[in-house]
């Protein structure tokens, strides 16, 4: 037998984290399909064409999936925000809090029907979720960093970019309740000029 032969006699088998990520994938088109509590694990290992015993290799039930599914969802949201910033350069300060702004807007908007199923369909609401929220993080690294260099005025970045991404993620629902079709470029601009006034930015 040659050795392609061997080869071709041999299962199978996927890295473990691209299984894993099928798994979240089949998972998040269910639940956004047929929501949370209308799916099974039983349904999520058929979406993805593996054995039941495969899910338990990574996730100890349908809870951790969610979990797994809203980390994800948050890790990705955090890179896309980073990369924005990123590609304005060094330093500019307004630049980088303007870019910010538009992309946190813009990304909710695009997935606002997966957020709110993995974070809002279930779940409970939760009052430490504030200190563990890395786009919390983020925004208050950006505003310490801004007030250092004198771009504007945060006496409490924490504090701050806790209010401030409440005022976002207010001012988005706010727009979606009152139209279907959303100008997205009319709410950025409300929002920024909402952001540059409370920090007085220079």
């Amino acid at each position: 037998m040659t050795a392609p032969a061997r080869a071709r006699g041999r299962p199978r088998t996927k890295p473990a984290e691209l299984r894993r990520e099928e798994l979240l994938d089949a998972a998040q088109r269910l639940f956004l399909a047929k929501g949370i509590a209308g799916t099974s694990i039983d349904d999520i290992v058929s979406a993805a064409h593996v054995a039941k015993g495969t899910f338990y290799l990574y996730f100890a039930s349908k809870e951790a999936i969610l979990t797994a599914l809203q980390e994800r969802f948050v890790n990705d949201f955090c890179a896309r925000l980073d990369a924005a910033m990123e590609r304005c350069g060094p330093n500019r300060w307004r630049a980088r809090l303007q870019v910010w702004v538009k992309t946190i807007i813009e990304g909710y908007l695009d997935q606002v029907a997966l957020h709110d199923v993995i974070f809002h369909e279930i779940e409970h609401y939760d009052r430490k979720a504030m200190s563990h929220n890395p786009a919390v993080d983020q925004l208050t690294d950006l505003l310490t960093e801004g007030a250092k260099h004198g771009a504007w005025k945060a006496e409490h970045p924490r504090s701050t970019a806790v209010m401030l991404f409440h005022a976002f993620h207010g001012g988005v629902d706010a727009a979606i309740a009152d139209n279907s079709k959303i100008n997205r470029a009319r709410l950025t601009r409300m929002v920024t000029t909402f952001v540059e006034r409370a920090l007085e930015v220079h």
